[in-house]
C-alpha cells in the first residue's frame, strides 16, 4: 500500500510540474530533458511511469487539466439555481484569478488546442471533450434556467453556450498582455447586461 501512495504522489508531482511547463513553454517547446531537469528526475524513473512525452501529456489532460476546467468553469454553476447571475459569478472569479497570476499565458485548455489543433488528432480529441463537458454543462444550465423561470424560453441555448465559451476564450488571451483588471470589468460589465436581454421576463 505504501509502494502505491509513493508512486501515485510521484506522478501527481510529475504530471503537476509537466503541466506548469506546458503551459509556459507549449508542448512543442518543451522536451523530456527540459520536465526531468525542473524534477531533477531521473529518464529511467520518468519511463517508469510513462512511455513517452506524448503519452505523459495525455495523462496531465485527463487528470490536471480536467479537473482545473471543472473545478473553475463548471462545478461552479453545475446544478444552481438562477443560472445567468451563477455564470457571470463563476467566470468573474475565474478572471479575477487569472488577473492575479504573474506567470499568465492565457487559458490553458484553449493555449493547447490551438496548439494542437491540425497536428495531432488524438490529443485533439482529448482537449475537445474536455470542451464538449464545459459547454454541456452551459446547456444544461440554461435550459434548467428555462425551466426554472430564469432564462428566456425562445432563446437557443446551445448558441448561447458557443457564445460565452469563445467570448471567455477572447477575453482570456486580450488579457495576457492587457490590462486585466479592467478588461475583466468591461466583459463582465457587458456580459451582465447582454445577461439581461435574455433572462426571463414577467408580462407587463
Amino acid at each position: 500500500m505504501d509502494k502505491q501512495l509513493k508512486r501515485m504522489a510521484t506522478m501527481q508531482r510529475i504530471q503537476t510540474t509537466g503541466l506548469e511547463i506546458f503551459y509556459q513553454k507549449g508542448y512543442h517547446n518543451t522536451s523530456i530533458d527540459d520536465i526531468l531537469k525542473e524534477l531533477r528526475l531521473s529518464k529511467g524513473a520518468f519511463y517508469y511511469h510513462f512511455q513517452s512525452k506524448e503519452e505523459f501529456f495525455i495523462s496531465i489532460v485527463q487528470n490536471l487539466l480536467f479537473r482545473k476546467v471543472y473545478s473553475s468553469l463548471i462545478e461552479p454553476i453545475e446544478g444552481e439555481e438562477d443560472p445567468l447571475n451563477k455564470i457571470a459569478a463563476c467566470f468573474d472569479n475565474a478572471l479575477e484569478t487569472a488577473e492575479h497570476n504573474f506567470l499568465d499565458y492565457g487559458f490553458v485548455l484553449s493555449n493547447f488546442i490551438t496548439e494542437f489543433n491540425g497536428k495531432n488528432p488524438d490529443i485533439m480529441n482529448y482537449l475537445q471533450d474536455i470542451l464538449k463537458v464545459w459547454e454541456v454543462n452551459l446547456v444544461t444550465a440554461l435550459q434548467k434556467g428555462k425551466t426554472d423561470g430564469y432564462v428566456n424560453r425562445h432563446i437557443d441555448s446551445e448558441a448561447v453556450a458557443t457564445y460565452l465559451i469563445s467570448s471567455y476564450i477572447g477575453i482570456r488571451t486580450l488579457m495576457v498582455e492587457g490590462n486585466g483588471k479592467m478588461l475583466r470589468y468591461k466583459y463582465i460589465q457587458q456580459l451582465r447586461h447582454y445577461f439581461k436581454l435574455i433572462e426571463h421576463k414577467e408580462p407587463a
